[in-house]
């Protein structure tokens, strides 16, 4: 009887899935990347290093979380599973022209989150202990007037972030484990699954601001180490750079058979590991960026974009280059953790195997806690800040059995629900940051006019004409 439904279930999330990156997301997430990039005039290529700048600075707001560590919260959540399993399954399914559409994914998507970034600080709530919060859920509600879209918002996160991203997490990290000598396919899962859902309660129950201080730590170090070992496989083969180049171009544009077969296409793989790497477009982010104390929003907008950079042109590329230069040919079969076993086994041999395992563990785990982070956000905004102590531990009982479950399940259904519930997210978050444009576009205008003038810019909301009530920038 289980079998039958998980059959049934593996069928229909997989066709909505291909449904949606077919016919509506492509259109809808290349196309808004095009506007906003245009619109912004390019903002995330003229202010990259500005982002940077910005990022190094102590909080403006005591009360409020650094711009560093909203970094690292986003970050948490971008730089995870698909940085790794997502880059080997984009390009064992689609082949390696998938990397070229994650790379435009992610230019024309670093655009979106400049905006979703921005709109989330101008229209930020204060909290009763001076602090912030914010994200897509709140302007839409402040500046469309529209609470039972935002409500409607926070449910599709909780379920994408706490449902299914974490279920690709805990999938990933026992999936890893399958290399190894003691792997039961019976056992393991589920002893995997109960480990990590005892380690992920533990964390969480210290609250979004233990989460943060978690991430602060564990990124920077895991980012250091995954990409040393990367850039020294990368250099150890350096001859093969021009050849693997060469692939990803030659087949992103190999149009026959991205029409001939869209489903399984580089372009489609690649839009859809893409978006699941770096997020742009879907909002979540925003809710990490509305809980910053910068003096300007722009500032904020600024630190999404960059955010965005180090998940995919740099980690995903890491990742992308590790795999393609190390002489293992990509099949279907060895889709997800296998194939980048079989490349780090191929090139540093048992070593390599130990260390992408753990470096696996760690992207995973930190993702756990910055989805959970994105999941207390949008109970929050149900519950008017004030989610009672029983919506609370429920949230946390299902999200700690979601992290057990999500070991046991199936590669193809824990990405295609993954995939179908973040793509609900872009169908709300997109069209709403297309309407609400303007108030971003005169919040970088006035950032630039003040760095012009040689001031750290500082906002206020009569500067842009701002018509509705906000809680800060008065």
């Amino acid at each position: 009887m289980l079998e039958t439904i998980a059959a049934a279930y593996s069928g229909f999330i997989g066709s909505i899935s291909n449904y949606l990156y077919t016919y509506i997301l492509i259109v809808l997430l290349v196309a808004g990347g095009i506007y906003f990039t245009v619109r912004t005039k390019f903002v995330q290529f003229r202010f990259l290093p500005e982002s940077i700048r910005i990022v190094m600075q102590p909080s403006e707001d005591q009360n409020s979380i650094s711009a560093f560590k909203t970094l690292m919260v986003s970050t948490a959540s971008r730089v995870g599973t698909g940085n790794i399993a997502g880059i080997s399954t984009a390009i064992c399914l689609g082949g390696t022209g998938a990397v070229f559409w994650m790379w435009v994914t992610a230019l024309l998507g670093s655009a979106t989150a400049f905006v979703e970034g921005t709109l989330a600080q101008i229209y930020k709530k204060r909290a009763k202990d001076g602090s912030c919060y914010g994200g897509p859920a709140y302007y839409i509600e402040q500046a469309l007037k529209q609470r039972w879209l935002g409500v409607l918002f926070a449910v599709v996160m909780i379920l994408t972030y706490m449902v299914g991203f974490n279920l690709v997490a805990s999938f990933n990290i026992a999936d890893s484990l399958k290399a190894y000598s003691f792997y039961d396919p019976t056992l393991t899962p589920w002893i995997v699954g109960i480990v990590l859902a005892v380690v992920f309660l533990v964390c969480i129950s210290g609250g979004g601001k233990q989460i943060a201080n978690i991430t602060a730590v564990l990124v920077p170090v895991m980012g250091v180490l995954y990409l040393a070992v990367t850039l020294f496989v990368v250099f150890t083969h350096i001859s093969l750079i021009p050849a693997v180049f060469a692939r990803i171009f030659h087949n992103a544009f190999n149009f026959q058979a991205i029409f001939g077969g869209f489903v399984g296409s580089a372009l489609m793989q690649g839009i859809k590991r893409g978006l699941f790497s770096n997020e742009a477009g879907i909002g979540a982010a925003a809710c990490a960026a509305g809980s910053a104390g910068v003096s300007h929003p722009a500032k904020q907008g600024l630190v999404q974009v960059l955010s965005v950079f180090i998940d995919t042109i740099v980690v995903c590329t890491a990742t992308a280059m590790l795999l393609l230069c190390s002489g293992v040919d990509p099949t279907a079969e060895a889709a997800g953790m296998p194939f980048v076993q079989q490349a780090m086994a191929g090139t540093l041999g048992q070593f390599g195997v130990i260390f992408i395992t753990v470096a696996l563990f760690l992207f995973a785990f930190t993702t756990l806690l910055g989805n959970f982070y994105y999941a207390e956000t949008g109970l929050s905004y149900l519950f008017n800040q004030a989610p009672s102590r029983t919506a609370v531990y429920v949230q946390r009982a299902i999200a700690t059995v979601v992290v057990c479950l999500g070991a046991t399940m199936q590669l193809t259904v824990v990405w295609d629900t993954a995939d179908v519930l973040m793509g609900l997210m872009a169908l709300i978050n997109v069209p709403v940051i297309v309407l609400l444009l303007k108030p971003a576009l005169r919040c970088l205008d006035d950032y630039i006019q003040q760095k012009k003038s040689g001031k750290n810019p500082e906002f206020k909301a009569s500067s842009i004409g701002l018509k509705e009530k906000v809680d800060f920038w008065n």
